[in-house]
């Protein structure tokens, strides 16, 4: 029998295209590709070519699909490397710190998760959220609910989306309503890793919240959880208050740091992603140097709750892997843009220099290689899922007439980090194919 195969229908979409496949601080020259008058060509949801419209590899009849971005700047969709999702019914509310804002918001906040239908509500809410503001990846922590983290998985795979999270662990040190036991905890953490982890675009974390609320019996469950399934990630906070890093040491007084609670029990490796990391010591950024180990630069909400200034030399000195993450409900918006302009005053104050194209490649490629998934997101190489993000630069009044004297691309994405919000994001795609269209 002759095998006949079909002709291959492309989807193309034209605009001005820009993506990194280098870290704009070790790579200047060639961390960026940006062809103003670009095509990105797609097959089956990948990426065939992105560069030049003159340079397209194939012929007009070829391609079933276009979309016409003219005058609109097209990246690679967003990573959030650190957000709650239950927590979004308490955004904007005032406190004093973490600790207090925890037990008086976001812990009766969470409660209500044991209701499945509230699960299932906030889930639908949360993705329609983040692809408004052009986020298509996120590593979420769930409630320590299971069926929180089962509405999550159930509305991601059901839009298509890469994306990751994990039953919340918490044994001690928070209300009754919302503890589970050791056992539990690896039980339900078991059941959600078979059911999900590896299925279609989706990753299980293994989530103890921080060292205060989980007890070594329960750190010993995180650990041997991880060795359950290849590709598991590992998704808590570290040292992102002076109030919990005392509660810390007085809990495990045996541990030489707040890191050292967890590297003994195996949770510091190359798929362990530590939220905050603001009040580190010299040996905790080696030590996260030397294991693989990422860090989440959530400045929205160390500036919200008072935590203190992320030292992003410190993290570069030691080549640490970085993304940007907005911590909502303890950020303040859900817009990458938003969060990478945090991260300029962050750096200001810290008098350590943040440009417009670092911020950029860290809420793209930078998220991703953080989260171990740089060869299917990120950028668009050859091979690489397409999502993508629709960017209108000129979306208020305000930014087209400050685009009017713009002469450099970093100048340009650099009145997008501070102008921008969620007006800006013309449309959303997942795979290639349109998840979200800003209203007319």
């Amino acid at each position: 029998m002759l095998n006949i195969q079909k002709p291959k229908r492309y989807s193309a979409v034209k605009g001005d295209i820009l993506y990194f496949t280098g870290d704009p601080r070790c790579e200047e020259s060639t961390a960026w590709h940006h062809h103003p008058d670009g095509i990105l060509l797609l097959e089956e949801g990948r990426v065939c070519f992105a560069g030049p419209a003159s340079e397209c590899p194939v012929t007009q009849e070829s391609i079933a699909t276009w979309y016409d971005y003219t005058g609109h700047l097209i990246m690679p969709g967003f990573v959030d490397t650190h957000i709650h999702p239950p927590q979004l019914s308490v955004i904007a509310s005032n406190s004093t710190e973490l600790l207090h804002w925890l037990d008086t918001y976001t812990f009766p906040a969470e409660g209500q998760f044991s209701d499945t239908t509230v699960c299932e509500e906030a889930a639908t809410f949360f993705f329609d959220e983040t692809l408004k503001n052009g986020t298509t990846t996120s590593l979420a922590m769930a409630t320590v609910h299971a069926q929180s983290a089962t509405a999550l998985f159930r509305e991601a795979e059901r839009r298509n989306l890469r994306f990751i999270t994990g039953k919340t662990l918490m044994d001690t040190h928070a209300p009754d309503f919302l503890t589970d036991t050791p056992k539990s905890a690896f039980d339900e953490s078991l059941a959600l890793i078979e059911a999900w982890h590896g299925r279609g675009r989706l990753g299980y974390a293994v989530t103890p919240r921080f060292a205060v609320t989980s007890t070594r019996e329960q750190l010993e469950v995180a650990g041997a959880l991880l060795g359950q399934a290849e590709g598991l990630h590992l998704h808590t906070h570290l040292s992102e208050n002076h109030g919990e890093i005392e509660t810390v040491k007085q809990m495990f007084p045996e541990a030489k740091n707040y890191l050292d609670v967890y590297d003994r029990f195996g949770l510091v490796g190359e798929r362990s992603l530590f939220a905050h990391a603001i009040h580190l010591s010299d040996a905790e950024y080696e030590r996260l140097a030397m294991s693989g180990a990422a860090i989440s630069f959530c400045p929205s909400s160390n500036l919200f709750l008072g935590s203190g200034l992320f030292r992003m030399e410190k993290a570069q000195a030691h080549r640490i892997p970085l993304g940007m993450g907005s911590d909502v409900g303890g950020g303040t918006s859900l817009s990458p843009f938003h969060t990478m302009a945090e991260g300029f005053k962050v750096c200001q104050l810290c008098r350590t220099p943040f440009t417009a194209t670092t911020a950029f490649y860290l809420a793209t490629l930078g998220g991703a290689r953080s989260l171990g998934l740089a060869a299917s997101i990120g950028s668009f190489e050859v091979g690489k899922e397409a999502d993508f993000v629709v960017i209108d630069p000129n979306a208020t009044p305000m930014a087209a007439h400050r685009n009017e004297r713009a002469e450099t691309l970093e100048e340009r994405l650099f009145i997008l980090m501070i102008l921008g919000d969620d007006r800006f994001i013309k449309a959303t795609h997942i795979m290639g194919e349109p998840s979200y269209t800003r209203p007319a």
